[in-house]
């Protein structure tokens, strides 16, 4: 176990020092966007200023014959448009895939001071951000750079969830986690009617009216999400990071009542794009 005092040190020589407090930008529209596709690519000029993240895609939304040119496409933006203050994101491979050494190496060391965030999926334990931590420690060092590249995490995985106290507490370079309910659900065996919402069979009655237990009672569905919801954003809100909600199968009043309770328990909620044409604003904090 690492000693407190060197929580804050470079885990290599030459990294750059982490950071102490987590800065918080705007993140109410995040574009999820597919760095091989070129029409899309050239599309993103105009995007940027109507967005506060772009989010260069690599993993499941990619198909395997398309990896490396994902990747390649992602420095190509990096490297040559500008997108003003727009945040500069990715969603690399998973750790035990064969792409994501190769994602982190060449982006690191191609446009890592153009990267704010890397987002890495399946996290399942602290051991997972502590490997990251570290590459990107090494990879920074031999970038040259000057600020530490930040990490957000998906929890999709019910171990992920067990550890997920652990997993906000693991590196300085924590940024903020983001609950992936089509994962989460598929690893729980969950019964859900679409992604991130509930079941029509997950069900609370009220009390026998007047003791009378042949009497009608009401029914109210209830929250599927509730406990993994709470236990993330208090894992965050510990640790002095940010949680977010995680993506909705349909955009009809079921997902703005669970975007409402959501909110309410103290999570971000962006609206993910890959089409700004059909995406809408967040839910307003209260």
């Amino acid at each position: 176990m690492r000693s407190p005092k060197d929580f804050f040190r470079p885990l290599a020589v030459g990294a750059p020092e982490p950071v102490r407090e987590i800065p918080v930008r705007p993140s109410r529209m995040i574009h999820f966007f597919d760095p091989s596709n070129e029409k899309m690519v050239s599309k993103l000029p105009d995007l940027a200023p109507k967005v506060d993240v772009l989010l260069g895609n690599l993993e499941d939304a990619i198909s395997i014959e398309n990896k490396e040119a994902a990747r390649e496409g992602l420095v190509a933006v990096g490297k040559e448009i500008d997108l003003g203050d727009t945040q500069l994101w990715t969603r690399v491979n998973s750790l035990d895939s064969p792409w994501v050494l190769d994602d982190l190496i060449r982006l690191v060391t191609e446009i890592g001071d153009r990267l704010d965030v890397v987002m890495i999926p399946k996290v399942e334990g602290p051991e997972d951000i502590h490997y990251a931590d570290r590459l990107l420690a090494q990879l920074e060092a031999r970038a040259g750079l000057q600020g530490p590249i930040l990490v957000h995490a998906l929890l999709e995985t019910a171990r992920g969830v067990s550890n997920v106290e652990e997993i906000c507490a693991a590196s300085p370079r924590m940024q903020g986690l983001s609950l992936g309910p089509a994962d989460l659900a598929a690893d729980r065996r969950m019964k859900t009617t679409r992604v991130g919402g509930g079941h029509p069979g997950y069900l609370v009655r009220e009390d026998p009216p007047g003791g009378d237990v042949d009497a009608e009672r009401a029914i109210f569905q209830q929250d599927l999400w509730h406990y993994t919801l709470a236990r993330m954003v208090d894992a965050c809100a510990s640790n002095g990071i940010l949680p977010y909600y995680g993506p909705f199968g349909a955009r009809t009043s079921s997902a703005t009542r669970s975007f409402s309770v959501a909110s309410a328990h103290g999570a971000s909620i962006p609206s993910r794009s890959t089409s700004p044409r059909r995406s809408s604003r967040p839910i307003p904090r209260t």
